[in-house]
């Protein structure tokens, strides 16, 4: 008779990679005012809020005096090209660190999931990072598009999804997944929007958050770790969920990247997201615990531990850092101690909102800030979708209360 418990599913390697260069508020002020109108009620809106965003600095592949001076603001053509070197080059530097935390070499790998919502170009630029880490030409390759901020946590359940179809056929699944954006080549053409805007309460302020990352884990089923003697798993992945937060059908026309065939990406927030995210949680969070925790009392390799039931409070939480009203109203809602969202307010502090990749570079910015052994992380994107993930913690005591 079978076990009835769900496969084993482990993140094994976690990577992380911001490009060099770290832009301050002044700095948006400063290109801002060499270009346009700074008088005009929209983007004069965006810079006020530029000053208040909670952000120290962003990540940016280059200063704004290099790839955003030229005097006509840089068509989707050459930001394109742009992102499939640079682009390519910061995602296959995470790459490389998850591989190497996980002790698998490239050839190993058995399957591809990349994530980007600032590309578009064919082949995907997951091509391109597989030629460059030399993985085997017969890896089964998948690249997401259209979840935005999500998107971490996107390639995270569809890699569960196929670790776990793997599991049932007795089959090893060694899953490279990556995320990687680049936001700020387009800020050019958000300032151009922002100048164009004559009411400053519908001023898009993207150009004041987003920034430039890529991130990348590997995630291992149990045949997998079976036959990989010297891994070592930072994170088993229990339960995960996706969901549409109801009545966001019409705010998402609104909300994140969308492509435009001559100017490039533009990107779109609407103010009512941080009302709605802040809501949309707790119910998700209330559907998700109690089965991880069937899967902590049933899993044999769990030992049947459990002392206690689970709340909010016994996780840490990967938040995204989308923005400080978001990162505030569900502190505010959930109780959120300070120290179970110093990771976010880390990244969100020193780097910014780096759309996809945010959700993993906190993850892995995590583990070296708190030992809880629960960890819960969520982020958001257009839908308006929720994505979360429940985590257990493998490199501290078993202590499953937390």
């Amino acid at each position: 008779m079978q076990n009835s418990s769900a496969p084993a599913l482990y993140i094994t390697g976690l990577g992380s990679q911001y490009p060099p260069y770290l832009l301050g508020a002044k700095d948006l002020d400063n290109l801002a005012a060499r270009f346009y109108d700074v008088t005009r009620p929209g983007i004069k809106k965006l810079l006020q809020v530029n000053r208040t965003t909670g952000i120290d600095t962003r990540s940016a592949v280059r200063p704004y005096k290099a790839f955003a001076t030229q005097t006509d603001p840089p068509s989707i053509s050459e930001i394109d090209q742009f992102f499939r070197q640079a682009g390519v080059d910061l995602a296959v530097q995470a790459c490389q660190k998850a591989l190497i935390e996980a002790h698998i070499a490239p050839q190993q790998i058995t399957h591809t999931i990349g994530v980007t919502c600032t590309n578009q170009g064919n082949p995907g630029y997951d091509f391109l990072v597989a030629r460059k880490l030399n993985l085997p030409p017969h890896v089964d390759r998948m690249l997401l598009h259209g979840v935005g901020c999500a998107g971490g946590l996107s390639i995270l359940r569809a890699a569960a999804q196929i670790a776990g179809g793997a599991s049932l056929r007795r089959k090893p699944a060694r899953i490279l997944a990556f995320a990687c954006e680049l936001c700020t080549p387009n800020v050019r053409h958000c300032l151009s929007m922002a100048e164009r805007s004559m009411d400053s309460d519908q001023a898009n302020i993207a150009a004041a958050l987003f920034s430039d990352a890529a991130a990348a884990f590997v995630l291992c089923n149990e045949h997998a770790m079976t036959q990989d003697k010297q891994v070592t798993p930072q994170f088993e992945l229990l339960e995960w969920g996706c969901d549409l937060v109801p009545g966001t059908a019409e705010l998402t026309i609104r909300t994140k990247f969308r492509l435009h065939i001559y100017i490039g990406y533009r990107a779109t927030l609407s103010r009512h997201i941080p009302e709605y995210t802040k809501h949309a949680i707790r119910p998700m969070f209330e559907r998700l615990l109690p089965l991880y925790e069937e899967q902590l009392k049933c899993q044999p390799r769990l030992g049947g531990q459990l002392l206690r039931p689970l709340g909010i409070h016994d996780f840490d939480w990967a938040l995204h850092p989308g923005g400080k009203a978001i990162i505030d109203g569900v502190a505010e809602v959930l109780q959120l101690s300070e120290d179970q969202l110093q990771a976010t307010w880390e990244i969100y502090r020193t780097r910014g909102n780096s759309s996809s990749a945010s959700v993993l570079i906190v993850l892995d910015q995590l583990r070296s800030e708190s030992k809880r052994t629960h960890i819960v992380a969520t982020s958001f994107g257009p839908g308006l979708a929720i994505e979360m993930a429940l985590l257990r913690r493998c490199q501290v005591d078993d202590n499953l209360e937390g």
